[in-house]
């Protein structure tokens, strides 16, 4: 007898023994036969470490039936109802789990590498430590999931709901997370290096100390997002919203934020050598501390930012809007501010040495050794 009949036998078994399990029998007696089972009830039943490599279960009733360390491997379970099923340490590498219904199953540490989960529930479903690489997860439910230290390389969740999904220390290589809802997603400490965030809803998310590098997060909403200690080492944010968003000490070196709405965001201590923040809105924002030397802001708006001590050395401010800004004792060496508004500003101990200025307006303008100028009122 071999393996996979062998352990269905032992599962018929119990269902003989009790009257507790909800099962069919002759439901399983058809998964022995190698039959297939679509549409079975197999609700409750204990599949434990059970050979269904290859079987097909499409919209069978799996919930509340233990699947522990199982071989589902390539097994057609789309449309299939696994609620509060237990598969956790299960192999699920290449299954379809299409639109298949997984509420607050359990899947941790399950292997789940190249399986099709696109359109499934898996609201509060535990992935804990779960290998998703090149799973297809788009347009799933993963809200309030915990995926902690889940492996989510090269996976799609383009579409997905992760509102409130727990991701911290996840490796996200490479995944596509295109128009995913992440608002309130908690992504502490998550690797999303390369991963595709496009138009993604990070509103309220936890990305303290994440690795983003060379993200893409094009049109993507970070409003109050908490970015502390964050890489976004070659970040394409152009057009994003981080409105609000706290980037105190998040290293944002050559990060693209062209069009970038920043307004009212920390950015104390950042690193923004290089950045590019062309038609960037920073009003508001506080950059104390920032390191900006080289970067473009180009027609930026920075109206009563708090630049004080910030590096702004060799940066480029031709046409940008320093309305109310705090620039004492920011260093602006050989900075071009042609054509700037500086009316209101406040430069006082400011390093303007080697600075082109030409055109700006100085208006009401405390400048370095603390005199006010009006002279382009």
């Amino acid at each position: 007898m071999n393996r996979k009949i062998a352990l269905v036998v032992i599962a018929f078994g119990f269902s003989c023994a009790g009257p507790t399990l909800a099962f069919d029998a002759d439901h399983l007696a058809k998964v022995k036969a190698y039959e297939d089972c679509m549409g079975c009830d197999l609700s409750g039943a204990d599949l434990s470490a059970a050979d269904l490599s290859g079987a097909n279960l499409a919209d069978a009733d799996l919930s509340g039936a233990s699947l522990l360390d199982a071989n589902i491997s390539g097994a057609n379970m789309s449309g299939a109802n696994m609620d509060s099923a237990d598969l956790s340490g299960a192999n699920l590498a290449d299954a379809d789990l299409s639109g298949a219904s997984l509420l607050d199953a359990n899947l941790l540490d399950a292997n789940i590498s190249g399986a099709n989960m696109s359109g499934a529930n898996m609201d509060s479903a535990d992935l804990s430590g779960a290998n998703l690489a090149d799973a297809d997860l788009s347009g799933a439910i993963l809200s309030g999931a915990n995926l902690d230290g889940a492996n989510l390389d090269g996976a799609n969740m383009s579409g997905a709901n992760m509102v409130v999904t727990r991701l911290s220390h996840a490796n996200l290589l490479g995944a596509n997370l295109t128009d995913a809802d992440l608002r309130g997603a908690n992504l502490l400490d998550a690797n999303l290096t390369d991963a595709n965030l496009t138009d993604a809803n990070l509103d309220d998310a936890n990305l303290y100390d994440a690795d983003l590098t060379d993200a893409n997060l094009t049109d993507a909403d970070l409003t109050d997002a908490r970015l502390t200690h964050a890489n976004l080492l070659g970040a394409n944010l152009s057009d994003a919203n981080l409105l609000g968003a706290n980037l105190t000490d998040a290293n944002l070196l050559g990060a693209n934020m062209d069009s970038a709405d920043l307004s009212g965001a920390n950015l104390a201590d950042a690193d923004l050598s290089g950045a590019i923040l062309s038609g960037a809105n920073l009003g508001d924002a506080n950059l104390d501390g920032a390191n900006m030397s080289g970067a473009n802001l180009y027609g930026a708006s920075l109206t009563d930012a708090n630049l004080t001590d910030a590096d702004l050395t060799d940066a480029n401010l031709l046409d940008a809007n320093l309305l109310g800004a705090n620039l004492s004792d920011a260093n602006l060496l050989g900075a071009n501010l042609t054509d700037a508004n500086l009316h209101n500003a406040n430069l006082t101990d400011a390093n303007l040495h080697r600075a082109r200025m030409l055109g700006a307006i100085l208006c009401n303008t405390i400048v370095s050794d603390g005199s006010v100028i009006y002279s382009g009122c």
